[in-house]
């Protein structure tokens, strides 16, 4: 069983914020356990802001690896300049640099993944489409059931309908676009970039 933060609770809205507020609330707790417990017990209370440092390490550390809007924006229109050819050299390179076995897929799946005995397909053919709809996503999970993979990865270089995104959320589809597809794509040095 796996432990999920609910999307609204303290920790999980600091995850999502600047790591520096994390470390603001760690001194503010610690100031106001300081103040409020009598001297031999105040130490101990410092200890209560613990917690919000692991916070601040976290966020610090997803946040150096986020790329900026302008780097995403640059990594976006390098990719969407890119031949189908060019661009599946180039995000099978990104996915082995990120630890998955990449070999070529079949049908809708473009590339089958593996990594650490969890098996996944990904779909990136359209990644330049302009409007992605739901009918990809459709063949995606098709190629997820036929392969009886744990993971489906579509990737969209641009924004995914309403009914698409929705459909994505109801099967598990991961939808690898924006940020993440620019950070991945940046971490292939520049040497392998076809």
């Amino acid at each position: 069983m796996k432990f999920k933060m609910s999307e609204n609770s303290l920790f999980a809205i600091l995850l999502r914020s600047p790591w520096w507020l994390s470390v603001l609330a760690a001194v503010g707790v610690a100031l106001l356990a300081r103040l409020a417990f009598p001297d031999p017990l105040s130490s101990y209370g410092v200890i209560t802001a613990f917690p919000f440092l692991v916070i601040a390490a976290m966020a610090a550390k997803r946040q150096w690896r986020t790329p900026s809007a302008k780097q995403t924006a640059a990594a976006l229109e390098a990719a969407g300049a890119l031949s189908w050819k060019d661009f599946a050299v180039l995000l099978e390179e990104a996915l082995k640099r990120e630890g998955y076995t990449v070999t070529p897929g079949a049908g809708a799946a473009d590339f089958s993944l593996a990594m650490e005995g969890r098996i996944g397909v990904i779909s990136a053919r359209r990644w330049k489409a302009t409007n992605h709809g739901i009918e990809p996503l459709r063949e995606l999970q098709g190629a997820r059931e036929a392969k009886a993979a744990h993971e489906a990865i579509y990737v969209a270089g641009s924004a995914l309908s309403e009914n698409a995104r929705r459909y994505a959320g109801e099967h598990k589809i991961f939808i690898l676009e924006g940020a993440e597809l620019a950070r991945i794509l940046r971490r292939v040095p520049p040497g392998n970039k076809p």
